[in-house]
């Protein structure tokens, strides 16, 4: 991805408007679609809170999905794809260890 790493005096910095416009729907839909799956598969890890886990990964889905749809840059979709991938993940974890209802 050398589009979205910028290397000036050799320090990286890591941006999501790789194609220089601000993008805030998109930049808030990728990250919050990663925060969602992260909750989702850390809550999906733990057998009491499975019901966090699978609402939280739904709703993962849904919003990663939503989010791939209308991504613009490289970098929106890189958050995306892993938001999307842990928010699946933890869902199926949680369904395992008991659903969507306590």
């Amino acid at each position: 991805m050398p589009d979205v790493v910028d290397r000036r005096n050799g320090a990286s910095r890591f941006s999501l408007k790789a194609d220089g416009r601000s993008h805030p729907l998109e930049n808030a839909l990728a990250l919050a679609t990663f925060a969602v799956g992260m909750v989702a598969i850390v809550t999906g890890l733990i057998t009491v809170t499975h019901v966090i886990g699978a609402w939280a990964g739904l709703a993962g889905v849904g919003m990663g999905l939503y989010s791939q749809m209308i991504s613009a840059t490289t970098a929106q979709r890189f958050f995306t794809v892993i938001g999307l991938t842990a928010a699946f993940v933890g869902m199926g974890m949680s369904v395992a260890h008991g659903g969507f209802v306590p």
